[in-house]
């Protein structure tokens, strides 16, 4: 790893492998630091340690965190510039302290201390949201250097891989009768492995950090569009922000209860564990496909085809409660799960070119209240439902409703607001 550091600061190493090494990071903190909560629920809720209301405070705790870290990393240089300590732009500095607090939050997982276990997912989603947004802003700048901006979708990949790993790895301490205590263990041991492998290249040199000419060369590689008019773009802008946000609360209840959800459906069955590992490989492939789409098109209409397949990937577990709707469900949630997260940005960038990060942050933000406000509906629902599964189904209802009404809104925007784009 020395050597590929090395590397890396010459500019000798590919793109692909750039492109790797930041989906290494993204599956430390997403797939795990954010998502194994996910198929370890059913065996913490088989130990007794926490019931479904408790689980979902526990979810939104992790979700508000992810909110809380997303906008820190939007407003550091308004705090910084207070305490005149304002470090270099985006160090590197802070996507280390991320994976290494991820793993040191997971591994606090396995303690016995149920009091302590909100504030312990809150805090791994502030980590999770700085190694997010600094790994994204990391790579994109490097993979400009090299001209390769069109692989920046690639890494993306991290988080479906993190998810199916702990998905097949819970799927095994079940069948071993293993404690949920062991699984928060495991999943902390394989956090530092991933940590490891990729500390050395995210050294905090020179060389390793976001300048401003790499960041502005990252902006240039996207085709050249015609900006709205300044009112014309702010409307844009709110109407993207709250379809955004749409995805966040459409798709985190599925997310966050698959596995308890399928055994509500189909208790005995013996796919019940599969479930969350396909939806990791259907992100991974999804994250592949998206690279594969030109940034030209007007991707108003790319979003709103991603959504109503997420739509469909939610509302099947209901409408068909076998092995193969939730199997069809997984793969139809997983695979625009990260590309939405892409296409979404490259909006940003074109209706606010000069205001790419604060923007991104009001996204990120409201898309965090969607994930927040999941959870506690759910348990809302259950608590009032005459059975668990009824309870489910409702809160699956709403949460496809509001992926449809995200679709419309996108179809209804580039309607509206016809995309022009302009030859270099």
């Amino acid at each position: 790893m020395a050597k590929f550091s090395r590397r890396l600061q010459r500019g000798s190493v590919s793109p692909w492998a750039i492109a790797i090494t930041c989906a290494l990071a993204l599956a430390t903190a997403m797939g795990i630091g954010r998502f194994a909560f996910t198929p370890l629920l059913p065996m913490m809720l088989a130990d007794g340690v926490v019931d479904l209301p408790g689980a979902s405070w526990l979810a939104s705790a992790n979700y508000l965190g992810y909110l809380v870290g997303a906008l820190l990393c939007t407003f550091q240089p308004l705090i910084w510039s207070r305490v005149k300590t304002w470090p270099p732009v985006l160090s590197t500095t802070w996507l280390r302290g991320g994976l290494v607090a991820t793993c040191v939050l997971t591994l606090g997982m396995a303690l016995h201390v149920p009091a302590l276990w909100p504030w312990l997912r809150f805090a791994a989603g502030v980590a999770s949201a700085f190694v997010f947004v600094f790994t994204s802003a990391w790579c994109l700048a490097r993979l400009a250097e090299r001209n390769a901006s069109n692989l920046g979708g690639l890494m993306f990949t991290g988080p479906g891989a993190g998810i199916a790993i702990s998905g097949v790895l819970a799927s095994g301490m079940v069948a071993l009768q293993w404690k949920a205590a062991a699984g928060w263990l495991i999943f902390g041991v394989v956090a530092c492995v991933l940590t490891a492998i990729t500390w050395r290249t995210f050294g905090n040199s020179s060389g390793m950090k976001l300048t401003m000419a790499a960041a502005i060369k990252s902006e240039s590689s996207m085709p050249t569009v015609r900006v709205p008019t300044f009112l014309a773009s702010r409307w844009q802008m709110f109407w993207l922000a709250i379809a955004y946000g749409l995805d966040g609360l459409g798709y985190i209840i599925t997310a966050t209860f698959l596995p308890v959800i399928a055994r509500q459906v189909m208790p005995g069955s013996a796919w019940l564990d599969l479930f969350w590992p396909l939806f990791g490989l259907a992100v991974i492939a999804g994250a592949l496909l998206s690279i594969r789409i030109s940034l030209k098109v007007d991707l108003r209409y790319v979003l709103a085809a991603s959504y109503l397949m997420q739509a469909i990937g939610v509302i099947l577990t209901v409408w068909l409660p076998t092995p193969l709707g939730f199997a069809l469900g997984s793969l139809l949630l997983g695979l625009p799960f990260t590309a939405i997260t892409f296409f979404a940005m490259q909006e940003v960038r074109r209706l606010k070119p000069n205001s790419v990060a604060s923007y991104t942050g009001l996204l990120t933000a409201v898309y965090g209240l969607g994930q927040v406000a999941g959870p506690p509906l759910a348990a809302w629902l259950l608590s009032r439902s005459a059975t668990v599964g009824q309870g489910f189904n409702v809160a699956l209802e709403i949460a496809a409703s509001s992926l449809v009404l995200g679709a419309v809104m996108f179809l209804g925007l580039a309607r509206v607001y016809p995309k022009s784009v302009a030859v270099r």
